[in-house]
């Protein structure tokens, strides 16, 4: 019996780390990035500096918890995707409500508090298609499987040179993309709210996950070879999310730049 329960702890563990750890540790670094950026702009340029990024920022990051919210069937209460409150620092805000008896709609909070980066990153994608020719290009280092650290790091250095290469720079449609692109991914992160409610939506999902695994490997099934199966299909994905971190980063050192400058005056 105590080995049933080892294998099954085991196996939805695994399971949830390679469907959801993805969720977890991107959005945790996005939100120190985007809280450190947002802090840079106020000190430089006060609380007006955030508007900037956000009049396009804030109503993907909003729309992303409005579609969301409407796949799982929540009731939308109140919707301002953008709205911006100098006294209260908000920008936006989709207000939901859902049946707790239902537990697909537990589930939903899950996805309508990672809404933003899901939505955010699709976004992204469609401005890099859109605007810059060698697009496919820019991804193809962020597809490769990585087995250590100097690989990934090798990755994202090789996508950065493609992004910028002399070809896009020179164009003016480049730096309009880079602009907007920097706008998205400066909002994506999930607000302390949505943390929440996707906290609460990942305890269901935990749940449910348990309850599957129980009854199939009572039957005699581990079904985490084919979970994992499942998440090589999300590289997609994944490569998206990295994209939008990068993206993300860049625009901190922008802030830094703006706010060494606006320092020295």
């Amino acid at each position: 019996m105590q080995t049933f329960f080892l294998t099954l702890l085991q196996a939805v563990l695994i399971q949830l780390t390679a469907l959801f750890g993805i969720f977890f540790i991107i959005g945790f670094f996005q939100s120190i990035i985007q809280q450190k950026t947002l802090e840079n702009y106020q000190r430089s340029l006060g609380w007006k500096g955030i508007l900037w990024t956000a009049w396009m920022g804030t109503p993907i990051h909003e729309m992303g918890h409005y579609f969301f919210a409407k796949v799982f069937h929540h009731r939308i209460d109140s919707v301002r995707i953008f709205e911006p409150n100098a006294e209260s620092g908000n920008l936006g805000h989709v207000s939901h409500s859902y049946n707790t008896k239902s537990i697909y709609q537990k589930l939903g909070n899950f996805f309508i508090g990672a809404g933003p980066m899901i939505f955010g990153s699709i976004v992204l994608v469609i401005f890099l298609y859109f605007f810059v020719p060698n697009a496919k290009e820019i991804f193809n280092p962020l597809f490769a499987s990585f087995h250590n650290p100097l690989e990934f790091l090798t990755a994202i250095y090789e996508s950065l040179k493609n992004l910028f290469a002399i070809d896009n720079i020179s164009q003016w449609n480049f730096w309009l993309f880079f602009y907007l692109s920097l706008a998205v991914a400066s909002h994506m992160a999930p607000s302390k709210p949505d943390r929440r409610g996707m906290w609460s939506g990942f305890f269901w999902i935990v749940l449910l996950l348990i309850i599957i695994n129980l009854i199939t490997l009572l039957l005699g099934v581990d079904i985490t070879k084919y979970v994992l199966n499942l998440s090589q299909f999300l590289g997609l994905f994944v490569s998206i999310f990295f994209y939008g971190l990068l993206l993300s980063f860049l625009h901190f050192l922008i802030s830094v730049v703006i706010l060494i400058v606006f320092r020295r005056r």
